[in-house]
C-alpha cells in the first residue's frame, strides 16, 4: 500500500493496480458510467448546498489556436478558428483536436484500452470503437452533465511553491496531507481537482522543451490508490502524468483509471483563479459541474468545467 508506506509503487505494484482497482462488473455488465455511479442524487444535493457565495469560476484554458499557444511542440494541432463577418452580423467556425496536453477536455471511457487484451472498460471488445464512432462507452452517455462536490487539492500551496517541479511529482499521500491540513473529508462521488501549477510552470519556464516520452512535471501513479480507496468519481487536473515515471506505460494514470477503474478525467484544466478564491475563503470544497458536447460515438469533448462557491 503506497499510501501507508509513502513510497511510489514498484513496477509490480503498478501492474497489480489493474487488478486491485478494477471496477469491472461492479455496476453490471452493461454499465456505461463507471466511477460516475458514485454520484448519487444525495451527492448532487449535498454539492448544491455548498453554494454560499454564489460565485462561479471557470476551470478551462482558452482553446489553443496558434495565436493563443504558438509552441509547435506543445500545440502541434493548433485549433482552427475562422471568422465570417457581414454587414448584418458575424459567425465563426472552430475545429480542434482536443486530446493531448493543452485543451481542456473530458475523456470518454472508450478513449483508452487495456494493454493486456485490448478491451474497453468492463471487458467490452475494442471492435465496438470504429472510425464512424464508438458504439459503447462514448461521450454522449454523459449528455446530462456531471454535477458533484469538487475538492481542490492545491499541492504547490502545500509545498510552499508556485508549481510542481520535474523529478518531484505529486504523490497520493500529499492529497492526504492536504486534506488533513484543511479539514477535508474525502467522500464517495467527489470530483478530485488536482492543482500542480501548470500555468505558472510554463510562465516561469517558457523555453522548457516539451517532449514525448513526457519530460514535464506532473502526477505520480500513487494518486490512483487515493482515488480508488475514497471512491472518487472523476479526476480533474492541470498537469497530467509526470515524465520519467519508470513504469511500463506511456500515460500510467490514464492506462489504469479509464479502462480498469472506469474513471474519467478532465485533462488540462486551469485552477489558478479557483486556487486564489479557495485560499481567500479558507475552504476548498464547492459544487463542480462539467457538461460535454453531445458527440454521438465520441471519445471525449472539449469542456468548460465550473466551480460554484
Amino acid at each position: 500500500m503506497t499510501l501507508q508506506t509513502r513510497t511510489p509503487p514498484t513496477v509490480e505494484e503498478y501492474l497489480d493496480y489493474k487488478r486491485r482497482f478494477s471496477n469491472w462488473g461492479r455496476w453490471g455488465a452493461d454499465d456505461q458510467n463507471g466511477a460516475l455511479n458514485f454520484i448519487t442524487p444525495d451527492v448532487r444535493r449535498a454539492a448544491a448546498a455548498l453554494v454560499r457565495e454564489g460565485h462561479t469560476i471557470s476551470c478551462a484554458n482558452p482553446i489553443a489556436t496558434r495565436a493563443v499557444v504558438p509552441d509547435e511542440h506543445r500545440n502541434p494541432n493548433g485549433a482552427d478558428h475562422r471568422m465570417r463577418v457581414s454587414a448584418t452580423g458575424s459567425g465563426d467556425y472552430i475545429g480542434l483536436s482536443y486530446h493531448g496536453y493543452i485543451n481542456t477536455h473530458l475523456d470518454a471511457l472508450c478513449h483508452r484500452f487495456t494493454a493486456e487484451n485490448g478491451e474497453l472498460y468492463n471487458g467490452k471488445p475494442i471492435s465496438l470503437v470504429t472510425e464512424e464512432g464508438a458504439r459503447s462507452h462514448s461521450i454522449d452517455n454523459w449528455r446530462d452533465g456531471i454535477v458533484t462536490r469538487g475538492v481542490l487539492y492545491d499541492i504547490p500551496r502545500l509545498r510552499g511553491t508556485d508549481y510542481v517541479t520535474v523529478g518531484r511529482p505529486v504523490e497520493g499521500w500529499e492529497l492526504e496531507d492536504f486534506a488533513r491540513e484543511h479539514g477535508i473529508e474525502a467522500r464517495p462521488g467527489d470530483a478530485v481537482l488536482l492543482r500542480s501549477g501548470d500555468a505558472p510552470f510554463w510562465a516561469a519556464n517558457p523555453d522548457f522543451e516539451f517532449k514525448r516520452p513526457l519530460s514535464t512535471p506532473g502526477v505520480s501513479s500513487s494518486v490512483l490508490e487515493y482515488l480508488y480507496v475514497h471512491d472518487a468519481a472523476i479526476l480533474a487536473w492541470d498537469m497530467q502524468e509526470a515524465g520519467g515515471h519508470g513504469l511500463p506505460a506511456t500515460v500510467p494514470l490514464h492506462e489504469v483509471a479509464i479502462p480498469h477503474m472506469g474513471m474519467t478525467f478532465v485533462d488540462n484544466a486551469n485552477f489558478e483563479r479557483l486556487a486564489d478564491a479557495c485560499a481567500e475563503l479558507g475552504r476548498y470544497e464547492f459544487m463542480f459541474s462539467v457538461a460535454p458536447l453531445v458527440v454521438i460515438g465520441g471519445t471525449g469533448s472539449p469542456v468548460n468545467p465550473l466551480a460554484t462557491l
